[in-house]
């Protein structure tokens, strides 16, 4: 096998690790978020709303880098 086809194999099985951790953190949330982010709608304050307002922040800096919108768009 050359170098080239061995860096190519390190670099798939590392991109896969972190394809398989990702997808394992989008189940974690759609859980979370079909749960109502563990809360009741008699339970909801402020604090909550800048939690999940914090949560949609960063994944909107996700999502725009993704698909090239917002700031990273062209």
């Amino acid at each position: 096998m050359t170098r080239h086809a061995t860096d190519n194999a390190k670099a798939l099985d590392a991109f896969l690790a972190a394809k398989f951790e990702v997808d394992a953190m989008l189940e974690r949330l759609a859980a979370l978020s079909a749960d109502h982010f563990q809360t009741s709608p008699d339970e909801i304050h402020w604090g909550h709303v800048g939690t999940l307002n914090h949560y949609r922040a960063k994944l909107r800096e996700i999502t725009d880098s993704a698909f090239k919108e917002g700031e990273h768009g062209e």
